[in-house]
Order: structure tokens, then C-alpha cells, then sequence
């Protein structure tokens, strides 16, 4: 549970680049993480929305990453890069590149919103789309011939299986071929299977991570129909009335959760 590598991959290259740079920006928070965020602006590391808010000469590319294009815009500003993509998300923008490359329409399991999907969909050039549900995808008006599906990295295999079956029997007599790579993350996937082990000898699971953390959201969702569960940014959101009658008590964490909160979360259960 917590920090994956991915993370501590990013926080390690930050950490040199503000000793090195002094303040850097990163375009959008590092990773969905209150706690994580406010210990890197304490290093001189803050982050910005948009491009055109950056005034420092160096900015971060997130672990979630970005499309071609927002590196070309970037480059054009001669800021220099600081580039923390996670390799498991490089990996899932070269899938969609190649292909996007090789006349596929790419369809990306994945919340349209999520900076990680928007940079999935900017590796396609325009012949991505993503989508959640894959009524989604008929109701876009599309008719490829050759459909390749790929996967946000942190979604459950679950969810990600039940979508390709949706998408593969209302695909239409149109499609001659369809192309699934596994896009998933490995470390995710094996939280999320140790998550659930824990939740079906638990009596409560308390997941550890930011409201805006997608993956932290998935371990909730999967622990939820096993036992009872609830999320928390910060300790001091567990409520003594979840404890009553509580003997065996689960605790999992996000992938961009501090270790240092989880440690403060086991002080507070303790205290209780």
C-alpha cells in the first residue's frame, strides 16, 4: 500500500531539481494528494494549471503525464523540462501511439477528465476517445474498422474486463478487427488484490488517500461490498463511532499517500 514507485520515482527527481533549480512549478499537482502536495510547495516546488501560468524557468511534467502537444507548447516557451512521467504511463502512451500509428481507432478505458486520459488521448492524434461506459463510444457517432482498447493505468482488471466484453459485443458488424493491450498497472493491481484479501477478514477497511485520487476512489470501491469502508485524507477524519464493536481493522492506502500519514493514521487508531 501507499507510495508506489512511480511516485517516489518523482518526488526523488523534484527534490533535485528544486536543489538544484531553486523554485520549480509542475503542471498540475504531482499526484492527487493534498498531504504530498503541501510537503513539495515546502521544497519550493508549486503547481500551476495551465502553461501559460508558468513563470519560473523550469516546469515538471506530472506522474500522470501530458500529450505531444503540450510538450511542444512547452519547448516553444524555451522552459526547461523536469519529466516524471511514470514509466507504467509511458508505456500505456506508446501503446496508444503505436496504435493510433497503425490505423487503429484507440478507445481508452478511463475518466475523459483525468489528466493521465488526456494525455492518453493526445498520444492518438485524433483517433482516440475515452470513455467509461461503452455506450459511450456508440453514442459518438464512430464506425472504425479496427478498434484497439487500452486501459487508464489505474483502474480495477475487473472493471477494465467488463468494459472490453461491453465493447466487443456491441461493436457492430463494421469492426473486421479489435487490438486489446493491457495497460494496467502491475503495482496498482496487486494493491488492489491485497486490499481485497484484507477487506474479507476485516470488520472495517479505512482507505488512506486523497478524495481526488483515482486509484485511492478504486480501493474504496472494491472494498466496499466486503466489509465496511471509508476514505480519509488526514487522520483526524476517523471517527471513534467507526470503532464500536470493531475487533479486526483493515488499513490500505492510495498509491500517492505519505508514508508519514499512514503512520499518523495507526497513532490515531491506536489513541482510540
Amino acid at each position: 500500500m501507499g507510495l508506489c514507485s512511480g511516485v517516489r520515482r518523482a518526488i526523488k527527481l523534484l527534490r533535485q531539481a528544486a536543489d538544484k533549480y531553486g523554485e520549480i512549478e509542475t503542471l498540475g499537482p504531482l499526484a492527487h494528494n493534498r498531504l504530498l502536495v503541501e510537503a513539495l510547495a515546502n521544497l519550493g516546488v508549486k503547481p500551476i494549471n495551465d502553461v501559460d501560468q508558468a513563470h519560473a524557468r523550469v516546469l515538471a511534467i506530472t506522474t500522470h503525464g501530458v500529450g505531444p502537444a503540450v510538450y511542444a507548447e512547452i519547448r516553444a516557451r524555451r522552459i526547461h523540462i523536469i519529466d516524471t512521467t511514470c514509466p507504467t504511463v509511458r508505456r500505456a502512451q506508446n501503446s496508444a501511439r503505436e496504435l493510433a500509428a497503425a490505423g487503429f481507432d484507440v478507445v481508452i478505458f478511463g475518466d475523459a477528465e483525468h489528466s493521465e486520459v488526456k494525455g492518453l488521448v493526445g498520444w492518438t492524434g485524433d483517433r482516440g476517445i475515452a470513455a467509461l461506459e461503452a455506450k459511450q463510444i456508440r453514442g459518438s457517432g464512430r464506425t472504425p474498422s479496427r478498434l484497439g482498447i487500452i486501459s487508464q493505468t489505474t483502474q480495477t482488471r475487473s472493471a477494465f474486463t467488463n468494459f472490453i466484453e461491453q465493447l466487443v459485443a456491441t461493436a457492430g458488424p463494421d469492426v473486421a478487427e479489435i487490438r486489446v493491450v493491457n495497460t494496467l498497472c502491475k503495482v496498482t493491481r496487486r494493491q488492489q488484490e491485497a486490499a481485497i484479501r484484507l477487506a474479507r477478514k476485516a470488520q472495517l477497511m479505512i482507505v488512506m488517500g486523497g478524495v481526488s485520487s483515482a486509484n485511492a476512489r478504486h480501493l474504496v470501491e472494491i472494498c466496499s461490498p466486503l466489509t465496511e469502508t471509508h476514505l480519509v485524507e488526514t487522520a483526524n477524519e476517523v471517527e471513534a463511532s467507526w470503532l464500536a464493536d470493531k475487533r479486526h481493522i483493515g488499513i490500505t492506502a492510495g498509491a500517492s499517500t505519505p508514508d508519514e500519514a499512514v503512520e499518523e493514521l495507526m497513532n490515531r487508531l491506536e489513541s482510540l
